[in-house]
């Protein structure tokens, strides 16, 4: 895992915890989680993702040992909605700074998914990314069930040019069937998130970024991820990881 809980006034906001042992990979997979996740929660939804990602990569049957690991990105979310999304944007800097400096030191191509809230944080962190020119910390970005305006990802809305600029593709993972997105997320924000249906029909999309429904995969706001009913399989697929 790598945490910034308790952390985003240090000089080093953020710190690994747990075991690193995946010298062998070729890849690693960042996962963000969304709102409501305690340290706890976040090291177990992180987990979720490695079992979805090994039985996705395993050709069926059996789980693939040598799937990329996945690191976890700890951020705290358990808070109230209001104070979650500026804690969402305070770690734009902080999750910045990890990927120039993995980049910078390891080199391995970082895949990065984010659930829910955790969109946020990425767009944000792509925004930093691209303020400072570091368009190439990462090898792909795919949004689950992403809990942010459908309308920030046009070409010209807030994350808009960021997402071209990256040098790497950006996939939104939407369900119809999210029901949290649909009416909950719509309710506290007062906007249609991009993860329910997508970019705003009359938008226009920046390059590099492609919506994929996968309504017929999800039924609710946390199946994104989970290994025998999530997206999974897909986003591999549309990563073109093997």
């Amino acid at each position: 895992m790598v945490t910034t809980r308790d952390r985003l006034d240090a000089a080093d906001p953020t710190e690994r915890v747990g075991s690193w042992e995946f010298e062998a990979a070729d890849a690693v997979f960042l996962y963000v989680h969304g709102l409501g996740a305690d340290a706890e929660s976040a090291r177990d939804q992180a987990y979720t993702v490695r079992l979805g990602l090994a039985a996705a990569m395993g050709a069926g049957a059996e789980p693939d040992p040598d799937a990329p690991p996945v690191v976890g990105y700890s951020w705290a979310s358990n808070a109230d909605w209001g104070p979650a999304k500026r804690t969402a944007d305070a770690n734009a800097a902080p999750l910045a700074d990890w990927l120039t400096a993995w980049t910078e030191d390891d080199g391995r191509p970082i895949h990065l998914f984010a659930h829910s809230l955790g969109a946020r944080v990425t767009g944000a962190a792509l925004r930093e990314l691209a303020d400072r020119g570091r368009t190439d910390a990462l090898a792909s970005v795919s949004l689950f069930g992403g809990a942010i305006p459908n309308d920030s990802v046009a070409a010209d809305g807030r994350y808009g040019s960021a997402i071209a600029a990256v040098d790497a593709p950006v996939f939104n993972f939407h369900s119809r069937n999210d029901r949290v997105l649909g009416w909950v997320y719509r309710a506290s924000d007062g906007t249609r998130a991009v993860g329910h249906g997508g970019l705003e029909a009359s938008a226009s999309a920046p390059a590099g970024y492609a919506d994929i429904d996968v309504t017929d995969l999800v039924a609710d706001h946390y199946s994104y991820i989970h290994p025998e009913n999530g997206s999974l399989p897909r986003a591999v697929d549309r990563i073109g990881i093997e």
